[in-house]
């Protein structure tokens, strides 16, 4: 089925259901991601030194006309990319463009123990870096990032770390 567009709230009572070939996808080498081939799905990783650059936010609207919908606007806000760390990832970095920045937080759990910290991000921050370390990328680790408004990524995730843990996030 080719993509659908609706222009109102779409109700299931049912739910819906993401699955087949495409509704997981395996990053084997860094990338640049796009909406199309990674919004909405779940992105495992089984790289250890592996870049991931998210798109760049957009937030077009609607056209000015009172009840107009233009389905060709170019806005990307909602978008969500959850990563899976399936290999422990000595250097992965997710950054944006460098004008959209990260708001929310992670937890990073350490692997032995039953402890843990929650880091926010700092209004600056364009970079999470994993060091399958301190500051996590331990298998199993996961990382979900929203575009929720002009220039703002929100971020959570669920890290595993070892050692005198510490923060993901940093400055390009």
């Amino acid at each position: 089925m080719a993509n659908t567009t609706f222009s109102g709230p779409v109700r299931s009572l049912n739910g819906f259901i993401s699955f087949g070939p495409k509704a997981v996808i395996s990053l084997t080498a860094s990338a640049t991601l796009t909406v199309a081939a990674h919004a909405g799905r779940i992105i495992t990783t089984n790289l250890a030194d592996g870049k991931f650059l998210l798109p760049s936010i957009t937030s077009g609207s609607s056209s000015a006309v009172a009840g107009a919908n233009d389905y060709n606007v170019l806005s990307n806000l909602g978008c969500t990319y959850l990563f899976w760390v399936e290999t422990l990832a000595t250097d992965m970095d997710i950054y944006t463009d460098g004008t959209d920045k990260f708001v929310g937080a992670v937890y990073t759990g350490i692997d032995s123990e039953e402890t843990g910290e929650t880091f926010l991000a700092a209004a600056a921050n364009d970079v999470m870096t994993f060091n399958g370390t301190t500051t996590g990328g331990i298998v199993g680790s996961w990382i979900e990032c929203t575009a929720i408004a002009s220039a703002k990524y929100f971020v959570r995730a669920g890290l595993i770390g070892s050692g005198t843990i510490a923060t993901p996030f940093a400055n390009a």
